[in-house]
């Protein structure tokens, strides 16, 4: 008997993902300085024991100011390399391919954490240490009520973000990451480029649709630069706004088609983030239908998410060629073992998927120290400098 759809290899470039489950990158808001620690460890390592083919680690930032909260994981220095290789070997030592998340959270940055209450941070509320900071935006446009006026970046300060998405993909390579993944949505710093609800510039980076998706393209460009030939690069995108105003599937399907011909292997179908609540269906597997979408009108591969909670439907959409790859959060979260007990339903117990119980070789500081050295990836693409 053939193994379901969902158990099948999917090789991108030189890489081979033992199967088309992806844990999705979730916000742990559990990092100090940006800095990973055993809780990290902890919390994406069971997902390699539980089986699941790509582990992303959470919205990275790109710089601290980039963060959304204090607690965010960070790659701006070489300091967060160690903690971020030690999580990199366990998932690969364990069966996952290691990926992560690079992030800017633009207007959105400077905000409490869930379980303070959300919003942004004040001077008045602040946790001693973690005090507000200024927050950047394509347009002086606030996050949300009640959120600060975000200073408008200039066409020279876009050079410097581009490069800090530049220098924090070095750092996952050398960090020893198989997979990078560039957080354009969810009303984050490059979503809000995409948007008209948060683009109103008119410097040739807002305005029609192709001058709004300039800068996250030059951003995608740079660090499929740097990032090695051989590695997949996948964009996770918000395939539509909140509100129907916003950004639309129409919109997605282009900007998908210019990644792809950027080198993106991958685009990742969310949606929402932008435009307060939610003005479309929703139900189980509701953003399903943009994976379809994106994959049939822009020949690229698509990541699916959104309510998928159990295996057979996760196999399903696979099977029905709306995707290539299928993530889980919330259910990931409740069910670290979700792709060991689809294997067991989808097969009766027949494919053996349990994990390799051997213990990681973690690289030395001195080896990371080595890989820090001269670059061993492609030419770094050249990008303006701010001012």
């Amino acid at each position: 008997m053939s193994a379901p759809r969902l158990l099948e290899p999917l090789v991108l470039r030189g890489v081979t993902l033992p199967n088309r489950l992806v844990v999705a990158p979730m916000c742990q808001y559990s990092a100090r300085d940006g800095l990973v620690g055993d809780y990290h460890l902890v919390h994406l390592g069971r997902f390699a024991l539980g089986g699941f083919g790509l582990v992303l680690v959470e919205a990275t930032g790109v710089t601290a100011e980039g963060r959304i909260s204090h607690g965010d994981v960070g790659l701006w220095s070489d300091e967060h390399i160690p903690g971020l290789a030690r999580v990199a070997a366990f998932l690969r030592e364990h069966g996952s391919v290691p990926g992560i998340q690079l992030a800017h959270a633009g207007a959105k940055a400077s905000s409490r954490r869930p379980w303070e209450g959300g919003g942004p941070v004040t001077t008045g509320d602040a946790v001693p240490g973690e005090e507000p900071w200024p927050t950047v935006a394509p347009s002086a446009v606030p996050a949300a009520p009640g959120y600060p006026t975000p200073h408008a970046l200039t066409a020279a300060e876009l050079g410097g973000v581009r490069d800090a998405f530049v220098a924090a993909a070095r750092r996952a390579w050398t960090a020893g990451f198989d997979v990078i993944e560039l957080h354009a949505a969810h009303g984050y710093l490059l979503h809000e480029f995409l948007s008209p609800l948060t683009n109103r510039r008119y410097d040739g980076y807002g305005g029609s649709r192709e001058a709004r998706m300039r800068f996250p393209l030059e951003v995608a460009e740079a660090v499929r630069a740097v990032w090695p030939e051989d590695k997949p690069l996948f964009v996770r995108v918000s395939s539509v706004d909140g509100s129907r105003d916003g950004l639309t599937v129409e919109d997605t399907v282009a900007f998908a088609r210019a990644l792809k011909a950027a080198g993106v292997d991958a685009v990742h179908t969310s949606g929402g983030g932008l435009g307060n609540g939610w003005q479309h269906p929703i139900g189980y597997g509701y953003q399903v239908p943009f994976a379809a979408r994106v994959r049939l009108e822009a020949d690229v591969a698509t990541v699916a998410v959104g309510l998928i909670v159990d295996a057979r439907q996760a196999e399903a959409v696979l099977a029905a060629g709306q995707a290539d790859l299928v993530a889980l959060a919330r259910e990931a979260q409740d069910d670290p073992n979700f792709a060991l007990h689809a294997a067991r339903e989808l097969t009766g117990g027949s494919f053996d998927t349990y994990p390799v119980q051997a213990g990681p070789r973690l690289a030395s500081r001195g080896e990371l120290l080595a890989r820090l050295g001269p670059w061993a990836g492609p030419d770094p693409v050249q990008v303006e400098q701010p001012a």
